[in-house]
């Protein structure tokens, strides 16, 4: 297979544009200098003239140039240049192609303005090999678009510096690939030479000169791809500077340090324009499992005094319920107070929050454990989660080669492992042997693919022995002596940037195009470097993360080893969400995954979501009179952003407000009236920042009106006087009667599953809204035979339900449920309260009695008219003819189609929406019931009703204390005895054909 590539997308040519127009007005030139013996060298040698680049541009033409192209891509001005500090930034996603840009970008310096020396610097080992692979597959494609240029490329190695001179000599364009390890460490003393990097020694193979020399006299274009992992130390700092670049130029997706940005393609964009894959995320994370103490140290904060932390633990809520939260502590802090009185929670006392970076923890007085920064604690098994992520990885890897095998598409998956010995180890003998990790892929590998649906995969594959062919680990090895053999070999754990990874990333790298055939069999490639910029290949559409640790690898660095568009068997490249979608199977939820991507966009990219820019409009074109184009500029823009500010479009920090989105959502935006001949193209830019446009109508707040002509007519007032009164409740309660009760539900109802983990899937929709998961997936897996410590039932019971012992020692013997306690002794408890406290409610509503105060105790009618009401027009209130408002405000989309059916409806005469002031008194709480109607047949006959109107009223489907407050509403008005019946309805229909028949 030979890799194509595409020379006409427009993205690419825009960003090699935009470093091209730099150097408008510079005239293709070359210049000579000569390579001179080093002083004090004594000796003879022939004198070579060599080549360099030259600039003829001064800083105020380059900033002018600068600022064009800045309008031209819609980026802020920058506003000065210093003499000979010319810093570029072009921000290109992972995936896009920055390092094809780049390349093609040297050669449109050389055909432009004569530039022909090039430095790339990398920060590691991994990328090294990737820009050199690039080097070589793209060396016919630009043969063919600059009519065979000759170029020189190579590798910088200390053992070849005759490749220096050439480099320096050659009238041709030459690039050299430089790690930034390669000369960072250089010094001035004489007597330390020796540890200098060669590349700042004088050697004689150069009569005397330092290599670096010979460079510096280049006046060299270095380009750092990745240059947050390069040039943010000050020694890195001081070795790019030793390069006496003429121009430095930086690609990355992540800028730490911003200098001059001159091109952006940011996540948004790329995914906008399906430049790379859709991300969908399948996640594990374990639910109701709170039989252990669990710790999570989240962060440390020495800022302020006194010092704290933020640790996740699992925490009892106001209903009794055990919730995994994040809580501040301090030294001197008890997690048994904090957990809300949790007994495995006990001696869990904060001794020392240690907060040096890199070795932050958290000490405790009476227990062992050190809490480190995302190790958690009293979780389920990490090898449980990793057992079916495997399992689903493989699947999600067999259900797409059903569907992209017939397309010519290969399908891969990355396994990125904690360790190399789980995967592969070496016995006493050196004989490899299998980890944990490969037994668990085969094993759950050879199950799947005798599943009937996978039958087409494997027609002639031996299915006993399939799963050994199809994965592989590449690992770094060390070598105990020359003579080593296999046996000497010795799996070790890389970081992905040291001398021990330079023979796995060589086959990485070199196999790219082989992995993509079909004629080779490995499909599952485990791994243990660090996920680090340059590894990727087209065809991973699974990448599956088995940390030791939640979140201890950044997102973008998982997904970006699989973002790039898949190639078919010829090394075209497919397009299309349809086929290249991205499953991340990560070891927590998508919500938490989708959360986490978000913040790193946010933090590392300088995305700002849902955020307008002052120079968000600067390049929008505007067609002249003499047929020619100008952007509308920064003045412009910053205009039409005081304009949305004035409209309440947007906040002072610019951020978009559901204003906004109305507006564009029903194509009523506010524009300054010189702007209006490109209304269109300032919407299109507002409805990007906006996002998808789910509406969240949260517009100006209306106060809301009364319908005098409803509110002074005395049927109203009938109707009124009728429902007015206020009650007084009493309880008749039988401590026997609830014991029976609650034994009776328990043995017929209580089911306690053992902890489990639950799967779940999405795609992400990555826009400048934010990240949007949308569930697509979700299962559970049992997780069987923990170790648990068993609580104090009876006293946890005693607590939650306020019972005596005595009755909960009953309960409990009496029941016949307690073996369920040891599966999950947690969840047990926790149901058991809810079927306490149900009985408990349940019995307080069957005993209770409501008495009419008496004829003074009422709400008053014109409590309408003092007591405002408001309401939000594009989100919850409809125009009303019938009711007491002008509007009704509804509270869910039930309410408004009831609403709605009220006013259309002839035989309702006429209607209110309940305020909230309307409540009941209950031993639940306050109860306010959703409508009072009056219902007129044929002019004649009136009924009274109060309505209670719920999508579902089926007890089940409604919450216990809503379901008996609904009860003690029903009595209440059965009290007052005003010919008025409370029914409680989900459907208008059903109810107006009950009570309206002729």
């Amino acid at each position: 297979m030979k890799l194509q590539f595409d020379k006409n997308l427009e993205y690419q040519h825009q960003a090699i544009a935009s470093i091209v127009d730099l150097f408008r007005g510079q005239t293709p030139m070359q210049t000579n200098f000569t390579v001179t013996p080093y002083n004090g060298q004594i000796g003879l040698y022939d004198s070579t003239n060599g080549i360099g680049n030259r600039l003829e541009l001064d800083e105020d033409e380059i900033l002018e140039n600068l600022q064009a192209i800045q309008l031209r891509n819609g980026l802020a001005q920058t506003k000065s240049l210093k003499a000979g500090k010319y810093d570029f930034d072009i921000d290109m996603e992972t995936g896009t192609g920055k390092t094809y840009v780049y390349l093609r970008t040297i050669l449109e310096l050389h055909k432009n303005y004569g530039f022909s020396k090039f430095i790339i610097v990398v920060p590691s080992i991994a990328i090294k090999e990737g820009v050199y692979k690039s080097l070589q597959i793209t060396k016919d494609h630009f043969n063919d678009l600059f009519d065979n240029t000759i170029y020189n490329y190579f590798v910088y190695d200390s053992g070849k510096l005759e490749q220096v001179r050439s480099f320096a000599v050659s009238d041709n364009i030459e690039i050299m690939v430089i790690n930034i390890d390669a000369f960072r460490r250089s010094f001035t003393d004489p007597t330390k030479e020796n540890k200098a990097n060669i590349i700042h020694r004088p050697n004689d193979r150069l009569n005397g000169m330092k290599p670096i020399e010979l460079i510096q006299e280049t006046r060299p274009f270095v380009i750092i791809d990745e240059p947050q992992s390069v040039d943010t130390t000050p020694k890195s700092k001081e070795a790019i500077k030793s390069l006496n670049p003429l121009c430095t130029l930086r690609y990355s997706a992540t800028h730490v340090e911003k200098h001059n940005l001159v091109y952006k393609l940011d996540a948004v964009d790329s995914y906008n324009l399906e430049l790379v894959k859709q991300i969908e995320v399948a996640g594990f994370a374990t639910k109701d499992y709170h039989n252990n103490a669990y710790l999570k140290l989240l962060s440390v904060n020495n800022k302020k005094s006194p010092i704290t932390a933020r640790i996740e633990m699992d925490v009892k809520n106001n209903k009794g319920e055990v919730k995994r939260t994040a809580v501040t502590v301090k030294r001197g802090d008890d997690l048994y107070d904090k957990s809300k009185g949790r007994d495995v929670y006990e001696g869990y006392i904060i001794s020392e929050i240690y907060c040096e970076e890199g070795n932050e923890y958290v000490a405790f007085t009476s227990k062992p454990d050190i809490l480190r920064i995302g190790k958690p604690i009293g979780d389920v098994d990490e090898l449980a989660i990793k057992e079916q992520q495997i399992r689903k990885t493989i699947e999600e890897h067999l259900d797409k080669e059903l569907i992209l095998n017939k397309q010519g598409i290969k399908v891969l998956s990355l396994f990125f492992i904690d360790r190399v010995a789980n995967y592969r180890y070496y016995d006493e003998d050196g004989n490899p042997q299998k980890g944990v990790y490969a037994k668990l892929f085969e094993k759950h590998y050879s199950n799947l693919i005798k599943q009937p649906k996978y039958n087409t995969l494997f027609k002639d594959i031996d299915l006993d022995t399939a799963a050994e062919d199809v994965h592989n680990g590449y690992f770094s090895t060390d070598k105990k002596g020359a003579k080593s053999t296999d046996k000497d070999t010795v799996l070790k754990d890389t970081s992905g940037s040291t001398l021990g990874d330079e023979d796995a990333y060589n086959l990485i790298m070199k196999d790219k195009e082989k992995l993509l055939s079909f004629d080779t069999k490995l499909r599952f490639i485990f791994s243990h470097s660090a996920l680090r910029e340059g590894w990727d290949n087209p065809n991973v559409f699974q990448i599956c993360t088995l940390n030791e640790t939640r979140s201890e690898v950044k997102k973008r660095q998982e997904i970006g080893r699989g973002l790039r568009l898949s190639v078919n068997q010829d090394g075209e490249r497919q397009h299309g969400f349809a086929i290249n979608t991205l499953t991340v199977m990560a070891n927590e939820s998508y919500e938490d995954f989708a959360d986490a991507l978000q913040k790193e966009y946010e933090t590392e990219s300088g995305i700002r979501f849902g955020i307008v820019e002052t120079h968000l409009f600067a390049n929008i074109p505007v067609k002249q009179e003499d047929g020619s184009v100008k952007y509308l500029g920064q003045e412009a823009s910053e205009t039409i952003f005081k304009e949305f500010l004035d409209n309440g479009y947007i906040d002072e920090a610019g951020k978009v407000q559901d204003k906004l989105k109305t507006a564009i959502k029903e194509n009523k935006l506010k524009i300054p009236e010189e702007f209006e001949p490109v209304k269109a193209e300032i919407t299109v830019l507002a409805r990007k920042v906006c996002s998808s446009l789910n509406i969240k109508n949260n517009s100006d707040k209306k106060t809301i009106k009364l319908n005098k002509q409803v509110y002074l007519d005395p049927e109203f007032k009938d109707l009124w006087d009728r429902v007015k009164y206020k009650t007084t409740y009493s309880v008749d309660f039988d401590s026997e009667k609830l014991i029976d009760e609650c034994c009776k539900e328990m043995q017929t109802s209580l089911s306690v599953s053992s902890a489990k983990l639950i799967y779940t899937k999405a795609g992400l929709d990555i826009s400048a809204g934010g990240v949007v998961a949308e569930e697509s997936d979700r299962y559970a897996v049992s997780l069987d035979n923990l170790q648990e410590n068993i609580p104090d039932i009876i006293a946890y019971l005693q607590n939650e339900t306020n019972l005596t012992r005595k009755t909960i020692v009953e309960i409990l013997i009496r029941n016949n449920t307690i073996k369920l306690f040891k599966k999950n002794p947690q969840r047990y408890m926790e149901k058991v309260v809810q079927i306490i406290s149900a009985k408990m409610r349940h019995m307080i509503v069957d005993g209770i009695k409501y008495t009419k105060i008496g004829d003074d105790e009422y709400y008053a009618q014109e409590l309408f008219e003092t007591e405002e009401l408001t309401g939000y027009l594009s989100k919850n209130m409809i125009e009303s003819k019938k009711s007491v408002y002008e509007y009704v405000v509804y509270d869910s989309a039930n309410e408004e189609s009831f609403a709605t059916s009220f006013e259309n409806n002839k035989n309702i005469k006429l209607y209110a929406k309940l305020p909230n002031w309307f409540t009941i008194a209950t031993p639940l709480g306050t109860y306010n019931p959703d409508w009072v109607v009056l219902i007129e047949i044929d002019g004649k006959d009136k009924l009274y009703f109060v309505l209670e109107t719920k999508a579902d009223i089926m007890f089940d489907a409604l919450r216990p204390l809503e379901s008996a407050k609904i009860k003690c509403g029903r009595k209440h008005f059965e009290a007052l005895g005003n010919e008025v019946a409370f029914d409680d309805i989900d459907s208008f229909e059903e109810f107006i054909e009950e009570q309206v028949v002729l």
